[in-house]
């Protein structure tokens, strides 16, 4: 274990405004000693509880596990943060080091003999206590995540198992790491208006500003691996043999040959995962996953995933079929190939709706979108935000938002890191570093949203594509599950839900952003100030549909792909040919693919959370489409009895609720699936509504 530092500014008190670290001070060496010794302090709290002479109840061991381990959290969180928003050569070498001693103590924990022993008695005799609901949830999770964990296996067994639980730790780490190291390594220079034939003005910029991040001026552009740039430059670029080298360089992420190859990595955790799965009794992984899931089954999750598949495939077709008609009205001939379908896409889309995304792009300006995005929240929900110039942030493109409720109380602080930089993993996604809880005193939770988008030039405003706006609406709606949560422990705060629920409350958000009347408020031009034209909504509104075929087989592929490979009860050698195979078997479009490839998959492979459970978006549009149905029927996007038993029900009571029970009570009933399939253009073609 390593020396703690004299000072050692994540050991000391976190005087900033909520609670949060003086980034500035923090160094890497910092995170080792501070771990160490958290994990000393936890182990220490749950000896006494697990020494404690008084018969085991809810308050002196329920309780006490939930208050254990704060400042181990809160380190971690900001670790992991960093690790993820803005890292390093040195950061990246304490992630690896710190992760095997993690598992290590997460498994020490949920395994600890004599505590285990007091959650157990409690456990068995729930049903003669008086608990409120909140306290039987919370009672029920916790035993779930020990016998989970490995609590009620034999000794030896739980050597074995708490030895590749540090192992997958390891290997994930790896595994994200590899991809952002291939996500550094490329870009596409491009030399000449002949190389940027095609490409509008903000692709342009956009390309110019990540050259300009690369040391690279003088005109010069550059396409990344950032979603926010390659998609645009594969939707619009006219060179068929660039769009190819960058299409290949985006799927071909951790499947190159040498260190950062995930092929060996991804084939060792698939192996520990099934050991763990036969340890707790289960055949495959993909059954214990889904065990402590609202799908309970496989068989629940393919149904969902066929249904969808089955009506997508002839969509995508249709599709396909009329991007082939657009190439050759242009004199192309030969096949469509995965790196030529945006690009067709776009023009069909444009011919038949007379949408152009360089024609919207202006009208979506980044501070124009996050105004509206608040807004919404301020009309749904009562609360509002204002900036806060004072509070420490870990990089000057984070933005810190005070969040107060109805009756003007502070109550959270809401952290927005945008745009794509070399030291931040791709994607889009939540996070906290400190949840609400009453338990462990956090009244005000801080929750952070990190995107992706390419960066505007300079004195210029960053524009989102439609898809980006989506996204932002998205990542905003898992924040303010995160922000509204109010509950009692910390356990069930926030996001903290079952990983198929998860994704309802940010699904549910983005329906606002395409309200006529949010954007006629918000969408306006960022030149002349203009709302964007009702004609180009209209015409927005009607393109909807135009493309689900494409989006809705690419990533079901994924879902099932992953659900398959999950399934398997014996070693998978190698995860590309397997991957082939699968994608053969469902008769995959080769012009579509994957929306994740297993070689990058990070959902699957950089951690647990969506492993055998990349289904839940899909699960979660059908919540959505239908809970959003519920302000269709009131008549007003808007309505305040919806919106109040949407925040009652969905939005504040994190996991102190089972889902199905939270859903029922906003929503009345349970989902039916026709809003999907028609949200999506998939109850049409003489197919049944389900």
């Amino acid at each position: 274990m390593h020396d703690i530092p004299s000072v050692n500014p994540l050991l000391t008190e976190w005087s900033a405004p909520f609670g949060l670290p003086d980034f500035a001070a923090l160094q890497p060496g910092h995170f080792m000693p501070a771990l160490g010794e958290a994990m000393r302090r936890h182990l220490a709290e749950l000896d006494h509880v697990a020494h404690n002479l008084a018969p085991p109840d809810f308050d002196n061991t329920v309780a006490a596990i939930d208050r254990a381990g704060a400042l181990l959290y809160r380190i971690d969180a900001v670790l992991n943060n960093l690790a993820a928003s803005h890292t390093s050569p040195e950061l990246q070498a304490v992630q690896r080091e710190a992760a095997a001693p993690l598992a290590a103590h997460d498994s020490a924990v949920k395994m600890h003999p004599a505590v285990f022993a007091r959650l157990d008695a409690v456990f068995r005799q729930r049903q003669r206590l008086t608990l409120t609901p909140e306290q039987q949830r919370l009672l029920e999770r916790l035993h779930t995540d020990a016998v989970r964990a490995g609590a009620q296996l034999p000794p030896a067994q739980q050597r074995v198992y708490a030895r590749a639980m540090q192992e997958l730790a390891q290997l994930s780490t790896r595994f994200a790491q590899n991809v952002l190291a291939d996500e550094a390594d490329f870009q596409l220079v491009l030399q000449g208006e002949a190389e940027l034939a095609g490409l509008p003005g903000f692709v342009r910029a956009a390309a110019r500003q990540a050259a300009a991040e690369r040391g690279l001026h003088d005109g010069a552009h550059v396409v990344t691996l950032n979603r926010s740039l390659i998609e645009p430059f594969l939707t619009f670029s006219e060179r068929r043999d660039l769009r190819e080298t960058a299409w290949r360089a985006w799927v071909g992420r951790g499947e190159r040959d040498g260190p950062t190859d995930n092929r060996q990595v991804a084939r060792r955790i698939l192996q520990l995962r099934s050991q763990l799965a036969q340890a707790h009794g289960h055949d495959c992984y993909a059954d214990y996953a889904l065990s402590d899931s609202m799908a309970q089954r496989q068989s629940a999750v393919r149904e969902l995933l066929d249904e969808v598949w089955r009506r997508a495939l002839p969509a995508a077709e249709r599709e396909r079929q009329a991007l082939l008609a657009m190439m050759r009205s242009h004199g192309q001939e030969g096949e469509l190939a995965a790196w030529d379908w945006r690009y067709w896409s776009e023009k069909v889309r444009k011919a038949r709706f007379d949408i152009d995304a360089a024609e919207v792009k202006p009208y979506l300006s980044l501070d124009r979108m996050v105004e509206a995005m608040v807004d919404c929240a301020r009309r749904l929900f009562g609360v509002r935000f204002e900036r806060r110039l004072d509070v420490p942030v870990y990089h000057p493109d984070v933005l810190a938002w005070e969040m107060f409720d109805a009756v003007g109380q502070s109550a959270g602080l809401f952290l927005q890191d945008n745009f794509a930089r070399q030291t931040k993993r791709s994607g889009a996604w939540m996070s906290d570093f400190n949840f609400q809880s009453v338990n462990r005193g956090v009244a005000r939770p801080v929750i952070v949203n990190n995107n992706n988008f390419a960066k505007g030039a300079p004195g210029e405003p960053t524009l989102l594509s439609f898809d980006d706006a989506q996204t932002l609406f998205h990542e905003f709606g898992h924040g303010l599950h995160g922000l509204l949560s109010r509950v009692g422990y910390h356990r069930l705060s926030g996001t903290q839900v079952l990983r198929d629920f998860v994704e309802l409350p940010s699904q549910l958000f983005e329906h606002w952003l395409s309200q006529p009347e949010v954007l006629r408020q918000h969408a306006r031009h960022w030149q002349t100030g203009e709302p964007i034209p009702m004609h180009l909504v209209e015409r927005l509104k009607a393109a909807e549909r135009w493309g689900q075929g494409y989006e809705t087989v690419s990533y079901c592929g994924s879902a099932l792909v992953d659900l398959d490979i999950h399934a398997q009860t014996g070693d998978v050698a190698d995860i590309s040919r397997f991957e082939t195979e699968s994608l053969a078997r469902l008769g995959m479009p080769a012009a579509v693919g994957m929306r994740h490839r297993l070689c990058h998959f990070q959902h699957l492979f950089a951690g647990s959370g969506y492993a055998s459970g990349y289904y839940v978006y899909l699960w979660a549009e059908v919540l959505d489409a239908d809970a959003f149905n519920a302000f269709v029927e009131a008549g007003d996007p808007f309505d305040k009895k919806v919106a109040q038993r949407l925040l009652s029900h969905i939005y504040a009571v994190g996991d102190s609720v089972a889902p199905q029970t939270a859903y029922t009570s906003f929503r009345g009933r349970l989902p039916k699936l026709g809003p999907l399939l028609a949200k999506r253009g998939l109850a049409e073609e003489g197919l049944p509504a389900a």
